[in-house]
C-alpha cells in the first residue's frame, strides 16, 4: 500500500515535469537558475509532566525539504515534504500512531513507513503544487497554504488552515488540497477565488475573497462556504499611533445541523489584536488578543483539543478567550518570550521560550509551558507541564 503511493506521487511528479519542459527549452524565457532546494533537520526533546501522574519524555527527528522548479517565468513546480522520527512514551498513548499519520486532504499523502512499540516514521507531503503567473493572474493547483489571515493570533477568517497557537513547532502549517485563482486589480487589491474538495463531500469548501487598501488600511472580504458552513467574514489591518491593530470577524452559518454526533449552530466568530514595539537596546515588542465565539464547540479532552486540527470554529472551547505576550533581546543572539493565554472557564495556559542563535545555521529553542486552571476547567483536569529542548540547522 505505502509503496503503491510512493509510486504514484513519483510518476505524478515526472508527468508534471516532462508535461512542462519544453516551457524551459525556450531560448530567453528560462530563469538564470532553474531550482532551489532548501529545508532544515531539527531534533526535539520533550519532557511531559502531568500532576500525579506518570512524566513522559519523547524525542523527535524532523527533517524537511523545499523544493521548487522553474519552467519559465510563468511556470513553477512546488514540492515540500517532512520526515519524522518519533521514539518515547507518548507511543504508548491510544491512537497515537493515527494522529501522526492523519491527513485531513483530498489526498492521503501521509504514511507511517514504521510504526511500532519503539519507533514511527512518518513521511508527508504537505506542499505539491503548480504555479502560473502572468499580467496579474494566479493560478494555483494541488496541495498548499491558503492564508487569507489578518491577525497573528486567532485567525477566525482562515477557513483553510486554522491552527493552535500553542503549536510552535511546525511554523510552515498544513497546506490544502485546493485550485486558486487570483487576479490583482492595482495597488495592494486583488480578488481570490478558491475550491478545496474533501473525500466526504459534505465537508467541501469554496470561497471568494476580495482585498484592498484605504488610506494604508488592509481590509478583506470573504463568502463562501466551509465544509458544514456558509461562511461570510471580514478582516483589517492597520497602524494607529505607532501601534498595529488588526482585527477579524466571521459569520458561521450550518447547513447541516447535526454531524457525526455533533451538533452545530450559526454563530459569530471573531477577533482583535494589538501589538507595540517599544524598540530600544532590547527591542520589546508587546502583543495583546482577544477571542470571542458566539457558540463554541463542547470539549470533553484536553489533550485532543490540544492534539487534533482545529477550525474557524474550534478556536477556542469558551466564549471569551484573551491572549498576551511580551518578548526582548538579552543579547542580539538571544531572545525571550513570555506569553499567556486565559479561557472563560478559568483556565490557564503560561509560557516562557528563548531563542538563541548558536551559529549562521544553528539555531537553539528552548520552550517551557504550562496548563493548567481551576477545579472543573478543561486544563484543570489533567493539569500538566511541558519542556522542549529544540536544536535545528537549516541548509
Amino acid at each position: 500500500m505505502i509503496l503503491r503511493k510512493r509510486v504514484a506521487i513519483a510518476v505524478m511528479l515526472g508527468t508534471v515535469i516532462s508535461g512542462f519542459k519544453a516551457y524551459a527549452e525556450i531560448p530567453g524565457l528560462a530563469p538564470e537558475n532553474h531550482w532551489d532546494l532548501n529545508g532544515y533537520v531539527k531534533y526535539m526533546a520533550t519532557g511531559t509532566i502531568v500532576d500525579h501522574q506518570d512524566n513522559t519524555l519523547d524525542h523527535l527527528v524532523h527533517q524537511r525539504f523545499n523544493y521548487e522548479y522553474r519552467f519559465n517565468s510563468h511556470f513553477r513546480v512546488n514540492v515540500g515534504m517532512r520526515n519524522r522520527v518519533i521514539i518515547g512514551d507518548s507511543l504508548s498513548a491510544p491512537f497515537y500512531s493515527q494522529i501522526i499519520e492523519l491527513d485531513n486532504g483530498y489526498f492521503d499523502l501521509s504514511s507511517n513507513l514504521i510504526d511500532n512499540d519503539n519507533l514511527i516514521l512518518n513521511s508527508q507531503l504537505d506542499r505539491l503544487y503548480l504555479d502560473w503567473k502572468s499580467d496579474g493572474w494566479n493560478i494555483r493547483g494541488g496541495r498548499f497554504r491558503i492564508n487569507w489571515a489578518m491577525n497573528t493570533v486567532w485567525n477566525p477568517n482562515d477557513i483553510y488552515n486554522a491552527y493552535s497557537i500553542y503549536d510552535f513547532d511546525y511554523e510552515e502549517r498544513p497546506g490544502s488540497d485546493a485550485i486558486s485563482i487570483s487576479k490583482k486589480l492595482g495597488f495592494a487589491s486583488s480578488i481570490d477565488l478558491v475550491y478545496s474538495p474533501s473525500k466526504d463531500s459534505n465537508l467541501d469548501r469554496y470561497s471568494a475573497r476580495y482585498l484592498f487598501n484605504i488610506e494604508g488600511w488592509d481590509i478583506q472580504a470573504l463568502a463562501g462556504k466551509a465544509g458544514l458552513d456558509y461562511v461570510i467574514g471580514t478582516g483589517f489591518a492597520g497602524d494607529v499611533y505607532g501601534a498595529g491593530l488588526r482585527g477579524e470577524l466571521t459569520w458561521l452559518d450550518p447547513w447541516m445541523d447535526q454531524y457525526k454526533g455533533q451538533t452545530f449552530k450559526k454563530t459569530f466568530v471573531s477577533s482583535i489584536e494589538t501589538d507595540y514595539s517599544f524598540g530600544g537596546k532590547r527591542n520589546w515588542l508587546a502583543r495583546a488578543s482577544l477571542l470571542y465565539i458566539g457558540e463554541p464547540q463542547p470539549v470533553s479532552d484536553a489533550v485532543l483539543y490540544l492534539t487534533l486540527p482545529l477550525t474557524a470554529r474550534t478556536l477556542s472551547f469558551t466564549t471569551y478567550t484573551g491572549y498576551a505576550d511580551v518578548s526582548f533581546d538579552v543579547t542580539p543572539l538571544s531572545k525571550v518570550t513570555f506569553s499567556g493565554s486565559y479561557y472563560q472557564d478559568n483556565s490557564f495556559f503560561v509560557g516562557l521560550s528563548n531563542s538563541y542563535s548558536l551559529a549562521d545555521d544553528w539555531q537553539l529553542l528552548t520552550v517551557l509551558q504550562r496548563f493548567d486552571g481551576a477545579t472543573g476547567s478543561l486544563f484543570g483536569q489533567t493539569p500538566s507541564t511541558l519542556l522542549f529542548a529544540n536544536i535545528k540547522w537549516a541548509f
